[in-house]
């Protein structure tokens, strides 16, 4: 297990630096990215694989017509495509978690493998709704109230987007089932799109909201775009883009091990 945590260790130092280049990760996350692969390491190459790929493939599919998403969403998300530290954590802490539970062989209770890759096919679901929901032709609605919202506002749901997430759910399922990492695909696909779900109902209910007098504009920004301090309009003030993450991943992990059993 030494030896794996080390190669791991190195491996995954390798793909955050690339990462960092190529502007998908900012230096904590590109550190806190290197944690969460060598946690994948030492519970088995195999989960090191489907982590990698989750990276991979959500990073390119940041990039697929960016400057169209960008020019949409501009002034309202509060973070752009370099994942920092509390972004990597809040997609791949429970995986991470789970993976050394499973490891350790020591935490009784949980199937820590479907745990750790419902929680993963939580973030693909959520990570691929939102790049392709955001370039959606239609404006995106309110997953509670059905109201019509500006593309990137943190609730709104479109029907490519639903699609996608189901996609990117079912991908790492395929993937982690054919590298034999768990044996209830279904399980997996269940746990992600029930994350992916819970993430756009806790958006729009529980996330703070913040409004820019000076643009008339809602935003997620504590300090808009134009440089204009924001206020709290709605939501649960401090409760912002990275707890829903996590609670989209706890969610998916926890179905998913439900699901499972």
């Amino acid at each position: 297990m030494m030896t794996r945590a080390l190669a791991g260790f190195i491996l995954a130092s390798a793909i955050a630096l690339g990462g960092h280049r190529a502007r998908s990760l900012s230096v904590g996350g590109a550190i806190t990215a290197v944690a969460v692969g060598t946690a994948a390491a030492i519970a088995g190459w195999t989960w090191a694989v489907v982590l990698i790929v989750f990276f991979v493939t959500s990073s390119a599919l940041s990039r697929f017509r960016r400057a169209t998403r960008e020019a949409r969403i501009a002034g309202i998300v509060e973070k752009g495509d370099e994942r920092d530290t509390w972004q990597v954590l809040a997609n791949g802490g429970v995986f991470a978690v789970a993976a050394l539970f499973a490891a350790s062989g020591r935490v009784p209770g949980w199937d820590w493998a479907v745990v750790a890759f419902g929680a993963l096919a939580a973030a693909t679901s959520d990570t691929w709704a939102t790049e392709i929901g955001t370039l959606a032709a239609r404006p995106p609605r309110s997953i509670v109230s059905l109201k019509v919202l500006p593309p990137g506002t943190s609730g709104g749901i479109t029907f490519p987007g639903l699609a996608a997430s189901v996609v990117g759910a079912g991908f790492i399922a395929l993937v982690s089932s054919s590298l034999g990492a768990i044996g209830n695909p279904a399980a997996i696909v269940a746990g992600g799109v029930a994350g992916s779900l819970a993430d756009s109902i806790v958006g729009a209910t529980v996330q703070e909201r913040r409004w820019c007098d000076r643009c008339s504009q809602s935003t997620e920004r504590r300090v808009h775009s134009c440089g204009e301090q924001t206020r709290i309009v709605g939501g649960v003030p401090g409760a912002r883009n990275d707890f829903v993450n996590v609670v989209c991943t706890m969610v998916g992990g926890i179905v998913a091990a439900l699901v499972a059993r």
